[in-house]
């Protein structure tokens, strides 16, 4: 991890941050699509298409032209949804990293920095699901600057702010269709200790479960 230098966020770090975010988020519509087609009720209902078109048309262009734009459009409503999950995040707490992190007692916010430009971000502040706890939260890391150890780099700066307020654990949450994301925290030692999936009709209908993990930190100064 050579030249990459962990520092407090700036003010003129606004924009790089939002793109971070918003094209880290991007990434993950191909999955959360594919996804979205595993379900059985998305089977069913391509399903049901097909074959009532295939019956009352005697035709195959029409069913398979029906279910080309039915699939298209899922595709552009999950768009949809992840664009409205990102406008959201820079309306809650993105928009305003100052006022949220840095303002805020047990909060803070981080940058990974290589070469004058960063390239990850990384914050916590006290959960809301788990007031004992600190929150991992805005994980992200530029696409040509992974496999860096960067990631690993800005999960171990949050346990340690955490050991240093004198919280006993960090948790984070993160979606079924993030498997890398799962992978470096299981790595990293968080344990998954709760699945549940969003309250919402959409995220009903699409299976999209959410994962909640924790670092648990010993007095010691060493972690679980």
């Amino acid at each position: 991890m050579e030249n990459i230098q962990i520092r407090k966020y700036r003010d003129e770090d606004a924009e790089a941050v939002k793109e971070i975010f918003t094209l880290g988020m991007s990434e993950h519509v191909p999955s959360s699509f594919m996804h979205l087609l595993k379900q059985p009720l998305t089977q069913m209902v391509l399903m049901i298409t097909f074959c009532a078109l295939l019956t009352s048309s005697k035709s195959f262009l029409l069913p398979i032209l029906a279910v080309t734009l039915l699939l298209a459009a899922s595709r552009q409503f999950v768009a949809y949804m992840f664009n409205r999950y990102i406008d959201t995040s820079l309306k809650k707490d993105l928009n305003s990293i100052g006022d949220t992190y840095l303002k805020q007692k047990d909060s803070f916010f981080w940058v990974a920095e290589s070469e004058g430009q960063v390239v990850g971000t990384v914050a916590c502040l006290p959960a809301e699901r788990a007031p004992e706890c600190l929150e991992l939260k805005r994980m992200s890391v530029r696409r040509s600057h992974r496999g860096m150890g960067i990631a690993k780099a800005l999960c171990r700066t949050v346990v340690d702010f955490t050991r240093e307020r004198g919280y006993p654990a960090v948790v984070l949450y993160t979606s079924v269709v993030q498997t890398d994301a799962q992978k470096l925290y299981e790595h990293m030692g968080y344990e998954k200790i709760r699945e549940f999936v969003v309250p919402e009709l959409v995220a009903k209908v699409m299976n999209f479960t959410l994962f909640e993990y924790r670092f648990c930190i010993k007095k010691d100064g060493k972690s679980d």
